[in-house]
């Protein structure tokens, strides 16, 4: 019996170095090497200052800019370290109103825009970190930003078809807009 048990701890130690160190440590190595953007969170930096990510939503909430899809994770939003829905099914009162002081917010913002609110303004995603709107979102939100930046509503729509990203291979998802990126292209127009 203390043989089979001295033969059991050397394979746990063995197996822990193998896939708690050496396995972890290639990943890493290998990403780090083939995809050093991706591997480092596809952060953004303008003028050599940290300004956010690719990959996670920030929160805009400034006229000036277009805004992201509500962010669920708490306290903090977007906070990467707790990625989470709101758990809040279609039927929850707490979801319906949140929702309605969203659409009052972008109404407020923009009292002329009379068309339907985009789901994915007013709703936030499983993860609560998109950093992504639809076309629809983005086109939406081109009155209010073109007016309060004193630009022309074709040169803001310019702006966003330059940000939109087709679809994942041609055929997965739905075209979409980086708000980070749209936003900092704008911030470029001055």
């Amino acid at each position: 019996m203390i043989r089979e048990l001295r033969v059991a701890t050397i394979v746990f130690l063995q197996l822990t170095v193998v896939t708690g160190v050496v396995y972890p440590g290639l990943v890493t190595l290998v990403a780090a090497v083939a995809f050093p953007t991706q591997a480092s969170g596809s952060l953004v930096r303008v003028d050599g200052k940290l300004v956010g990510s690719r990959l996670i939503g920030q929160s805009f909430s400034s006229p000036r800019h277009f805004w992201g899809r509500p962010s669920a994770t708490g306290p903090a939003p977007n906070n990467g370290a707790v990625s989470s829905g709101s758990n809040q099914g279609p039927l929850n009162p707490a979801l319906a109103l949140a929702v309605e002081r969203r659409i009052a917010a972008l109404r407020a913002a923009d009292p002329d825009n009379t068309r339907p609110v985009p789901v994915d303004l007013v709703t936030a995603s499983g993860s609560g970190l998109d950093p992504q709107i639809s076309v629809a979102a983005a086109e939406f939100q081109v009155p209010r930003v073109a007016r309060e930046r004193g630009l022309p509503e074709a040169k803001v729509r310019e702006l966003v078809r330059a940000a939109t990203a087709g679809r994942t291979l041609g055929v997965l998802g739905e075209p979409r807009v980086n708000v980070l990126e749209l936003n900092l292209a704008l911030d470029a127009e001055r």
